[in-house]
């Protein structure tokens, strides 16, 4: 990598510069779950484009303990090109790690739960395909009581 930076550098680097791209504050909760390196090491460095992903959450949740969350990529599902994984993370919870969902080359691309969030926050939905490529979505919820806690 030119400048003196190793693989490892610059794909944080890059893991950071999407988040970034993705309206996400690095605040003090980046230094505690460390989101940006978890979706480096979700999508193997492959840089998400944003795309395809569908994510369905209430603009306002009253209480952050119970907030129904459903996730859907769209498109063609083909045998070369099929979902395989999403990955939903939530920035400012404790664990940004909200949910991952695994797929097999028959399902239905799409998923709900609920999910708990302390505070108003973008929760972000990265998916891969198995081909490769990584798409991602972002939507800000507002959360009035929080859950995790908050």
């Amino acid at each position: 990598m030119p400048h003196g930076l190793n693989r490892r550098q610059g794909l944080a680097a890059a893991g950071a510069i999407c988040a970034a791209g993705l309206g996400v504050a690095a605040g003090p909760a980046l230094a505690v779950n460390d989101y940006a390196e978890q979706i480096i090491k979700f999508t193997g460095g492959t840089k998400p484009i944003g795309a395809r992903v569908k994510l369905d959450l209430p603009e306002l949740a009253e209480n952050g303990n119970t907030v129904s969350m459903a996730v859907k990529v769209d498109g063609p599902m083909t045998g070369e090109s099929h979902l395989e994984e999403i990955l939903v993370l939530a920035p400012n919870n404790p664990n940004a790690r909200v949910v991952r969902f695994r797929f097999s080359p028959m399902s239905v691309p799409e998923a709900a739960t609920r999910i708990r969030l302390p505070e108003t926050q973008n929760v972000i939905a990265v998916a891969k395909m198995s081909d490769g490529t990584c798409f991602f979505t972002a939507r800000e919820i507002k959360v009035t009581i929080g859950g995790c806690g908050g």
